[in-house]
């Protein structure tokens, strides 16, 4: 790092950044929440779908551990990421990538397989990085230009005239 002398500004180019530490529990069990939530929409339409004669109660008997899996891959994501990012003091996509696979690696385990745990981690791991990569939003790069700019520069601009007025 460049060393600062009294009276002269600093010349070095790096970014002063400061980190905030994530609080870990606070987003895993909100994280764990949401994804228990969508777990039990999940359940609610396996069971729905499928033939059984356990009638309403099978959202819980027969699919809740669906429930249970979501929660428990949305909290460890969560956890990981949160650690690893409070850890590293760095808010960039390895976080995500540690996330993705340590949720991914749970729900190979789910499946009695290690390779799949292995490859589930890899999977989830890389898509999870490359959107936060990306810029953490499915649209792209978020811009802070108007609706306004935002349509003027999606339509065509009409072409210049061919010949100058006369009037000038």
């Amino acid at each position: 790092m460049a060393e600062h002398e009294e009276g002269k500004p600093s010349t070095s180019t790096s970014q002063d950044t400061t980190y905030d530490p994530k609080p870990t529990l606070q987003y895993a069990s909100s994280v764990g929440l949401q994804a228990a939530g969508v777990g039990a929409v999940v359940s609610a339409v396996q069971n729905a779908l499928g033939s059984h004669s356990a009638g309403a109660s099978g959202f819980f008997t027969r699919t809740g551990g669906t429930i249970g899996m979501f929660a428990a891959m949305g909290a460890s994501f969560a956890l990981t990421e949160s650690v690893v990012a409070n850890a590293r003091a760095k808010d960039d996509a390895l976080n995500g990538v540690a996330g993705g696979c340590a949720a991914g690696f749970l729900a190979g385990i789910r499946a009695r397989s290690l390779p799949m745990a292995v490859g589930s981690c890899a999977v989830l791991g890389a898509a999870v990085g490359i959107f936060d990569y990306g810029g953490k939003s499915i649209s792209g790069v978020s811009t802070t230009e108007s609706p306004e700019e935002r349509r003027k520069r999606f339509f065509k601009h009409p072409p210049p005239p061919l010949v100058p007025d006369a009037s000038e």
